[in-house]
C-alpha cells in the first residue's frame, strides 16, 4: 500500500509541527513580558502616588483646627503687643510653613466663583458686577498638591430681580 499524495500534502511535516509550536508560545512568552511590564510600571505608579498622598487624611483633619486657631487670633489681634498674640504668631508661622512643606496651598478666592474649587454657602443680591462673583470667604479652602483637600466656602453675587414696577 502506498499513501496518496493527497494525504501526505494534509498533514504537517513534524519540522513545521514543531516551529509552529514554538511560534506559538514565544508569542505568549511576549505577550506575558508585556503584561508584566504594563503591571510593574502600574505598581510604581500607585506606590508614588500613595506616597506622594500619604499624610492628605491627617492634613484634612487638621483644617478644622488650623479654622479655630485662625479665630483665635482674629480675637487675639486686638492687641498686637500681647505676649499671647506674640506667641499665637509665632505658631501661625510655623503652620504655614508646615503646610507649605507637606505641598498644602490655600485655593484662591478672587474673581469668579469655580464649582471644582469652591462651595456656594449663599448667593448676595450685586448690582455692581457680574453674577458668579465671589463677594467674601466664610472658610479658606486648601488642595494638597494637585488634589482638593477642601474646597473654599464663599459667598457669591447674583444679578438682583427685577421689580414689578421697572420697565418691561
Amino acid at each position: 500500500m502506498t499513501a496518496t499524495p493527497d494525504c501526505a500534502a494534509a498533514t504537517l511535516d513534524p519540522w513545521e509541527e514543531l516551529e509552529a509550536e514554538a511560534a506559538k508560545w514565544k508569542e505568549i512568552s511576549l505577550r506575558t513580558a508585556a503584561e508584566m511590564d504594563n503591571l510593574r510600571k502600574r505598581t510604581a505608579r500607585e506606590r508614588e502616588e500613595a506616597i506622594r498622598y500619604a499624610n492628605q487624611r491627617l492634613l484634612e483633619e487638621l483644617l478644622p483646627v488650623i479654622d479655630n486657631f485662625e479665630m483665635g487670633m482674629q480675637a487675639a489681634s486686638q492687641d498686637t503687643s500681647s505676649m499671647i498674640y506674640i506667641g499665637m504668631d509665632m505658631v501661625r508661622r510655623q503652620l504655614s510653613e508646615f503646610l507649605a512643606s507637606q505641598g498644602v496651598e490655600e485655593i484662591p478666592t478672587t474673581g469668579k466663583f469655580d464649582p471644582n474649587r469652591h462651595d456656594a454657602v449663599a448667593e448676595e443680591e450685586c448690582a455692581a458686577g457680574e453674577e458668579g462673583r465671589i463677594l467674601r470667604v466664610t472658610r479658606r479652602g486648601f488642595k494638597l498638591r494637585d488634589r482638593l483637600l477642601r474646597p473654599a466656602g464663599v459667598v457669591v453675587s447674583k444679578v438682583p430681580l427685577p421689580t414689578e414696577g421697572g420697565a418691561a
